[in-house]
């Protein structure tokens, strides 16, 4: 009878023991994927979902759910990619297809990335403006937070500090409790979908083009080299980036659920284009301080945390391209120079632009284009290199890589529409 209960203890110990290496081994692997979609859901992109609930109420909650599966299924291509080959995507571009097209894509992803974090500094000067703090103390101080983050010379710290930032998106939640949304409001406005509206097909496009942001792919494969992946985590990996999908499209089904449940419901036909509109109208209904609380905290972690990832995104993807040192994990010095430049010089153009631009509607026409027509380039370098750089047991097969396909496909046909509607051609 003893020796059973020595032998239980002795296996229950055990038991204890994997499951704490199984749940050590996770959390070593953890944060590239939650930290891209958590920047993925930034201040352009709440305004967005929180615009598409004013006008649409619930009926723009289904897209945002089809919206799931391709953001993973394009991210963990990432993944596979990165931890195979250990090398970041504008390096791959480069040995594939040459440094003509690795330059042209090292060109395009800058003016893009320049676009995007100046969308996120006005973003930061919004939400520091309700509290009456000058753009010039919030922009300085942010930039300068975020330089010297990166200036630690560890990836796994950097990582740590985007991934508590972002989770700040989620204080919209009592926001969501504050308005309880009805049920059964939420379950008929999903069944309808006015697909014969042109403002309404604009959206879905709006907020399909802020799904896949060519800055996401260049970060995440870089991350995953830098964070020296092996190819038995890359399972891991992946549900590292499937749980950052469902908390990055969840981020933004609640904007959407909140502004439909007040502005929508309502009728009041306001127009959520800057942080005060956001502010100023959920203050009807849950008040003034409490409205710039929620939202500030929750604009400003997506502003923080995708501030610092697509700054980085396009410091590696630069890099890359160039054949420079490009690692987080090496302090500051000769050979790693220009890394550390590039990240910073990206940062701190962007808040100069933030300060002294003067038409910022255009310059953010503009992005929008960019990114609209870099959508193809960069899914169809993506799915060619998956196709060429891995090994064949990494790569997809069967009706899964078809489905992929199928919907790379629809993503670009959404990016390419955006054209139209933003320079007003159609």
């Amino acid at each position: 009878m003893e020796m059973m209960l020595n032998l239980n203890k002795t296996s229950a110990n055990t038991n204890k023991h994997n499951y704490k290496d199984y749940l050590k081994s996770w959390l070593t692997v953890m944060g590239p994927g939650l930290i891209i979609m958590l920047a993925d859901t930034d201040a352009g992109c709440l305004i967005t979902a929180a615009q598409s609930g004013a006008s649409f109420g619930y009926s723009m909650i289904l897209p945002q759910i089809l919206l799931i599966p391709i953001l993973f299924m394009v991210q963990e291509i990432t993944v596979r990619l990165g931890i195979i080959t250990q090398k970041g995507h504008g390096e791959l571009i480069r040995d594939y297809f040459g440094k003509g097209w690795a330059y042209l894509s090292a060109a395009t992803l800058l003016i893009s990335i320049i676009g995007a974090l100046l969308t996120e500094f006005i973003g930061v000067i919004g939400v520091g403006e309700l509290f009456g703090i000058s753009k010039w103390f919030t922009v300085t101080v942010t930039a300068l937070f975020l330089i010297v983050i990166a200036l630690t010379g560890n990836y796994r710290r950097v990582e740590k500090i985007g991934v508590i930032l972002g989770l700040f998106e989620l204080t919209f939640i009592i926001g969501l409790v504050m308005v309880h949304p009805s049920a059964n409001d939420i379950y008929q406005g999903m069944q309808t979908m006015p697909l014969h509206n042109e403002s309404y097909l604009y959206l879905v496009a709006a907020n399909v083009g802020a799904v896949i942001m060519p800055w996401m792919i260049f970060y995440q494969q870089s991350a995953v080299v830098d964070k020296h992946l092996r190819p038995s985590m890359i399972r891991k990996e992946q549900g590292d980036t499937l749980i950052g999908t469902f908390i990055t499209q969840g981020i933004m089904i609640g904007f959407v659920m909140l502004f439909a449940a007040t502005v929508f419901k309502d009728n009041t036909n306001s127009t959520e284009e800057t942080v005060f509109n956001l502010v100023s109208s959920l203050s009807n209904y849950i008040g003034w301080d409490a409205a710039r609380l929620i939202l500030g905290s929750s604009l400003l972690g997506g502003a923080l945390v995708a501030v610092l990832v697509v700054a980085l995104a396009g410091a590696w993807g630069i890099t890359e391209t160039l054949k420079w040192r490009h690692s987080l994990n090496e302090k500051l010095n000769r050979k790693n120079f220009g890394f550390y430049a590039m990240y910073g010089a990206i940062i701190l153009l962007s808040a100069i632009m933030a300060l002294f631009g003067k038409n910022l509607v255009s310059i953010s026409i503009t992005v929008e284009v960019i990114n609209a027509l870099m959508i193809p380039i960069v899914l169809g370098f993506l799915l060619i290199l998956e196709a060429k750089a891995l090994p064949d047991k990494y790569r997809m097969h069967g009706i899964y890589r078809w489905i992929v396909i199928s919907l790379s496909l629809i993503i670009m046909a959404f990016g390419l529409y955006m054209v139209g509607p933003t320079l007003g051609i159609w």
